[in-house]
């Protein structure tokens, strides 16, 4: 039952690594999943005053 718990523990350590380094390095190597939406978005704003 150890090796079990110690297995699934470094599992779990290594796929919170792979996803650190997802987040830090994704953007150099596939830039398009991590780009914003490019839309430009006009909307006309009321403001209330006296």
């Amino acid at each position: 039952m150890w090796r079990l718990i110690k297995f699934l523990f470094l599992l779990i350590v290594l796929a919170a690594i792979a996803f650190v380094a997802y987040a830090y390095l994704g953007p150099i190597f596939v830039p398009a999943d991590f780009a914003p939406p490019v839309e430009e978005i006009i909307q006309p704003v009321t403001l209330g005053g006296s």
